[in-house]
């Protein structure tokens, strides 16, 4: 894991990013990408793409340089290269732009969550991340003074389409010299006998070299609430989950568990697209 890219709006929450992947950068030697995504007014964008330079848009760059400075600058980013960068265009075609440029392994960040009709209508860039990056997304939602990696839980319905991101889960696993605890949850609209569920998770993990690893099944009313209290119960650091990268109407009925877990759930959650 050499390439980690921290997006930041200077927030709280994206420090809270920050220093996670400060902690992760210093155990696998790796460089941190700070990108600060300026979006502009539609005007300014014209003028920009037509060569005219505006004496407020070079104003934002500035600022968010010197903000990206004071950032790099912080005691718990000692050892670590840092590399600063202001894009200006939209958060989600930035980063994904930016990620490819520089080969990222990881992208970390914060989100404070959302609900009702902004979770529905709205939604956040972390949100429009986890379901648009082919790249393993990491979601902080709090401070975290020692980022734990002991423990991670990988829900699935263990079909076929979620070997390739398993493959991804494995290699952030073995970095970290994580256990994984892989568990499907049954609810009343997604019922598995024993024996189904059984069957399903071995069959999926005959082909993974695993030696950490334990398999459960969880009852549950719906499927998120399934993965946050089995990982309360055993106490897990991280909840690893696919995403199928939904949009439109097809995310708006259909929904999206990993979204929901990112605005719902308080632990770190890694997201890897299907």
């Amino acid at each position: 894991m050499k390439q980690i890219l921290v997006p930041t709006d200077f927030s709280e929450h994206a420090e809270d990013a920050l220093k996670v992947a400060a902690q992760i950068a210093k155990k696998n030697n790796s460089e941190i990408i700070i990108l600060h995504m300026l979006e502009l007014p539609s005007q300014m964008n014209d003028a920009i793409l037509g060569g005219t330079s505006i004496p407020e848009t070079m104003l934002f760059m500035k600022k968010a340089n010197e903000m990206l400075d004071e950032i790099s600058s912080k005691p718990y980013l000692d050892g670590i290269q840092v590399t600063e960068i202001v894009k200006m265009d939209r958060p989600i075609h930035g980063i994904t732009q930016v990620s490819k440029d520089h080969n990222i392994d990881l992208i970390v960040m914060g989100s404070h969550g959302s609900s009702g009709v902004e979770e529905l209508l709205i939604g956040s860039n972390t949100e429009k991340v986890v379901r648009n990056s082919d790249i393993p997304v990491l979601v902080i939602k709090k401070d975290i003074k020692a980022f734990n990696t002991s423990n991670i839980v990988f829900a699935s319905d263990f079909s076929e389409e979620a070997k390739k991101p398993f493959k991804k889960l494995l290699d952030f696993a073995k970095t970290f010299q994580s256990k994984l605890h892989l568990v499907t949850i049954c609810t009343p609209n997604s019922f598995k006998t024993t024996h189904a569920a059984e069957k399903a998770i071995t069959d999926f993990i005959t082909e993974f070299n695993l030696t950490d690893y334990t398999t459960n099944i969880y009852n549950d009313t719906n499927i998120e609430k399934g993965i946050i209290n089995f990982s309360n119960k055993i106490n897990a650091d991280i909840i690893g989950m696919c995403t199928h990268g939904r949009t439109g109407f097809a995310h708006f009925f259909n929904g999206s568990i990993s979204e929901g877990l990112v605005n719902h759930a308080v632990k770190p959650i890694i997201t890897l697209k299907i």
